[in-house]
C-alpha cells in the first residue's frame, strides 16, 4: 500500500491507484465530466484539479490522471483551484448552456452566470463539452471508431468521419450512456434505429423471437457473435426478458431430471 496526504491527512492508496480514485473512495466530493471508471484517464475537462505540493512547491493539476505516489501531498480547494474551476464553469455554460448536468455544477460551485460567449451562435442550444467520453468508449472499449474529434480551436466538434452516416457504427448507444451531459440524440422507430447527432446514421433493428420487441441493431448483434462466437444463436435473438425465462425454465427441467 502506498501512504499520501490530503490536506495534511494520511490515506492509504493500492499502486493502480490514481488520485482521483482515491478522493473518491475516501468520499471527497471532487467534479468531473471526462472522467468514467471505464475508461482510460484523459483529463480534458480540467474540473477535478487538485494542488500538489512537492520540495516546497506547488502545482495545479487533474487528479484524474495523476497516479499515486509515496509520500504525495496534495490539497483541496485551495483559492487557486476555486478560481479556476468557476471559471472552466463559466466557459462549460457558455458552451453547453443547455446541459442540465452543466446548469447543476454550475449552480453547486457558484457560478450563476457567464461572461464568455460562444463563438458559433448557431449551436446556443448544443450540450457537447468536448469532453471525449463518447470518443474514447467507441474507440478504448468498442474497437469501432465511428466517432472522433473533428475540426481545430473553436471549430473543434465530435462527428462521424467526413460528417457523413457512418459505416461502422453499431448504434449500441454507449456513446449516449457514458455522455455526461445527453448531448446525443438518438431515434427508436419500430423497426429503426437513427443515431441523429451522428449523421442520422440509421440502422436496422432485430426483434426478439419471443416477445418481438426490438432488441439490438443487426450490427450490434453480429458484433455480439463476433466476441461470443460460442453463444447460442437462438440466445442471441432474445431480448434480455426472454433470455432470462429460457435460462430459468431449462434450470427447471434440469433440476427435475
Amino acid at each position: 500500500m502506498i501512504e499520501l496526504y490530503v490536506n495534511g491527512v494520511a490515506y492509504q492508496a493500492r499502486e493502480e491507484d490514481t488520485v482521483l480514485r482515491v478522493l473518491q473512495r475516501e468520499g471527497f466530493d471532487i467534479p468531473t465530466l471526462c472522467y468514467h471508471e471505464a475508461l482510460k484517464p484523459f483529463g480534458a475537462c480540467r474540473l477535478c484539479l487538485v494542488e500538489v505540493v512537492s520540495g516546497g512547491r506547488s502545482g495545479i493539476t487533474a487528479s484524474c490522471a495523476l497516479p499515486v505516489s509515496q509520500g504525495l501531498s496534495i490539497k483541496l480547494d485551495t483559492p487557486d483551484i476555486v478560481r479556476a474551476r468557476k471559471m472552466l464553469l463559466e466557459m462549460y455554460l457558455a458552451e453547453a448552456p443547455q446541459s442540465q448536468q452543466i446548469n447543476e455544477l454550475a449552480e453547486k460551485y457558484g457560478v450563476t452566470r457567464t461572461r464568455f460567449v460562444h463563438a458559433d451562435t448557431s449551436a446556443s442550444g448544443s450540450r457537447c463539452v468536448l469532453c471525449g467520453r463518447c470518443v474514447r468508449v467507441c474507440n478504448e472499449l468498442l474497437g469501432l471508431g465511428a466517432i472522433n474529434y473533428t475540426g481545430r480551436g473553436v471549430s473543434t466538434s465530435i462527428s462521424t468521419p467526413w460528417h457523413e452516416a457512418s459505416d461502422v457504427c453499431i448504434g449500441c448507444g454507449a456513446c449516449a450512456y457514458v455522455c455526461p451531459t445527453g448531448a446525443i440524440e438518438i431515434t427508436d422507430l419500430p423497426d429503426l434505429r437513427i443515431m441523429e447527432t451522428w449523421q442520422r446514421t440509421a440502422l436496422i433493428i432485430r426483434n426478439c423471437k419471443e416477445t418481438k420487441q426490438g432488441i439490438a441493431t443487426e450490427k450490434g448483434i453480429d458484433l455480439l457473435y463476433k466476441l461470443l462466437p460460442d453463444l447460442p444463436v437462438y440466445l442471441g435473438e432474445l431480448s434480455a426478458e426472454a433470455r432470462r425465462t429460457f435460462i430459468a425454465t431449462g434450470m427447471k427441467l434440469l433440476n427435475r431430471t
